[in-house]
């Protein structure tokens, strides 16, 4: 079998195993976060932080749960790096110096899972399963929550009450995130990724040096890593270290797992907005995207250029010969376009243009399908100005499922677009102006620019991948990344419970022979190229100067 023949088959797997899960994982998500009882673990919760599951939340207040509760776990993560040295099961490690630790804090509460250490020679046992390993499971209920809360904008009306964002955090956690990690965990241990809290063993010389190897909880760990599209790695090499990701089998197992809840998320709109094939439209316009870049990408990472590359049957630098560059591929689309992070391969190694679209992936917003959460509510934005520019097409006041687009609406559709894009370009050019930043660019011309151009990109879409060959442990990569992790999380939170809040305001507007049908194909094709538009409008000169001029050039 052909290593084409090999990659497209495991696409086609991949796609069936995905279409199985999604009406009932969906539909099982849409009663989660319906149902008015509580288990008595999430009862015995809500008594411990004194809140109260049944309180109605408007807007503000759902927004002040969020920021608050993510507050206490940046500072929770950053004491227990500070602390690290005194802890047992430290490994011996030494406690994480200030930048290092606000970066890291900042990044695994944000979901972005940014690394700019070696996981296996800096955080011991405990930092990894009490700090990081938490932050996983709760920033991914963090997103869907938002995510959930703009459903029932939408789904809501004459009230501007988005539901209870403490019960919606639990629910998420206890009825959803933890048990599919259990499942995923034992699939992973029984396929051969560790899971325990062993020390460090000498496993004898290499290149002059002495080889040691790691234990760890590294298995539960990699399944909600996935599942909650965090990407941060128990190892350096992330997914591609083989005590994370064995086999070929557990490479294809974890992008599945990547994928399945936000692929299955457009379900779970669908049933509660009472109405599926808004949901089937919402999913048509991410795996389009998706099945897109992923044909894309293999394309050109098996374009035969040279004798080395037809030697290798693709471009395999960087590359698990385990896993191959068409599992390669569909691993590197689906992380990027995910705000997962994790890789099995280096990027800073795909050719030109393959790089080019990791990044593309990420300026996308990532929305097809994008992260736990975020990746719906990037999308249904998306959707608020497809309707928008479509109501401008025809001289009609735009409406979107029976609720009107007016100008507050799309003020704050607007603002959650232009603020990623505006971090990523200013903290890319301060970088590349200032004088030092650019020292820590292993190469020059449009490649070094690439590796700046995707840290931030990574940084504040919230993604956390590496293009590897930038030195981000610095003093200045690490606070500015930080800063666009923070604000490239919340501030388009801040927007999205806004017009969450505006939409269950309004009263429903019938629907007329003059009314968008957003469930049909049209507005799929639609929002596709709306999608495409504004970010190569926004992105183009930047990816001009770096990949588009790398690509080209080869």
């Amino acid at each position: 079998m052909g290593p084409v023949l090999a990659g497209v088959l495991q696409l086609i797997a991949l796609i069936a195993a995905l279409a199985l899960a999604y009406v009932p994982l969906g539909t099982y998500m849409a009663r989660v976060y319906s149902s008015d009882k509580h288990l008595r673990v999430e009862k015995w919760i809500y008594k411990g932080i004194g809140a109260d599951p049944n309180t109605e939340m408007r807007w503000p207040a759902y927004l002040r749960g969020v920021l608050a509760f993510s507050v206490v776990g940046v500072l929770f993560l950053y004491l227990l790096q500070r602390i690290q040295g005194i802890l047992p099961g430290s490994l011996g490690f030494s406690s994480v110096n200030p930048a290092q630790s606000f970066n890291t804090a900042v990044s695994f509460v944000t979901n972005t899972n940014w690394q700019s250490y070696y996981g296996e020679q800096t955080m011991g046992h405990v930092v990894q399963t009490a700090g990081l390993a938490v932050q996983n499971f709760v920033s991914a209920a963090v997103g869907i929550a938002v995510a959930v809360a703009l459903v029932r904008g939408f789904a809501r009306s004459r009230t501007g009450e988005l539901g209870n964002f403490w019960a919606d955090l639990v629910r998420g956690t206890i009825r959803i995130l933890v048990p599919l990690s259990v499942v995923a965990a034992l699939v992973l241990v029984a396929c051969g990724a560790i899971q325990n809290f062993s020390g460090i063993h000498e496993v004898g010389q290499f290149m002059g040096g002495q080889q040691q190897w790691n234990g760890g909880a590294v298995a539960s760990q990699e399944a909600i890593k996935e599942i909650g599209t965090n990407g941060g790695g128990y190892f350096n090499a992330n997914s591609a270290h083989p005590f994370e990701n064995p086999t070929p089998f557990t490479n294809l197992f974890e992008i599945f797992l990547l994928l399945v809840i936000p692929f299955a998320l457009t379900r779970t709109f669908g049933v509660m907005v009472g109405s599926i094939k808004q949901g089937y439209a919402i999913l048509a316009t991410m795996a389009t995207i998706w099945v897109g870049f992923v044909a894309l990408m293999m394309w050109t990472e098996f374009a035969h250029h040279g004798s080395a590359l037809q030697a290798a049957g693709g471009a395999m630098e960087g590359k698990e010969t385990r896993i191959g560059v068409g599992a390669s591929s569909i691993f590197a689309v689906s992380t990027t376009l995910t705000s997962t992070g994790a890789v099995d391969s280096f990027h800073s190694s795909f050719t030109g243009l393959g790089g080019g679209i990791t990044i593309l992936g990420m300026q996308l917003g990532e929305i097809a399908p994008g992260g736990t959460g975020s990746g719906l509510y990037g999308m249904l934005i998306m959707a608020v100005i497809a309707v928008f520019i479509a109501g401008l097409m025809v001289g009609r006041t735009p409406e979107y499922l029976g609720k009107k687009i007016g100008t507050r609406e799309m003020k704050l559709a607007a603002c959650y677009i232009l603020i990623t894009p505006a971090l990523v370009l200013i903290f890319a050019a301060a970088s590349m102006a200032l004088p030092t930043p650019p020292h820590s660019m292993l190469n020059s011309g449009a490649h070094g620019f690439s590796e700046v151009l995707y840290a931030f990109t990574s940084a504040a879409n919230n993604n956390g991948s590496a293009f590897a060959g930038l030195n981000a442990n610095t003093d200045w990569f690490n606070t500015m990344t930080g800063l666009a992790m923070v604000l490239g999380r919340f501030l388009p939170m801040v927007f999205v419970l806004a017009l969450a809040g505006s939409l269950a305001e309004q009263k429903p507007v019938p629907v007329t022979a003059g009314t968008l049908r957003t469930e049909k194909p049209l507005f799929t094709g639609l929002l596709v190229g709306a999608i495409l538009i504004i970010t190569g409008l926004t992105y183009f000169p930047a990816l001009a100067l770096g990949p588009l001029a790398e690509g080209l050039a080869s």
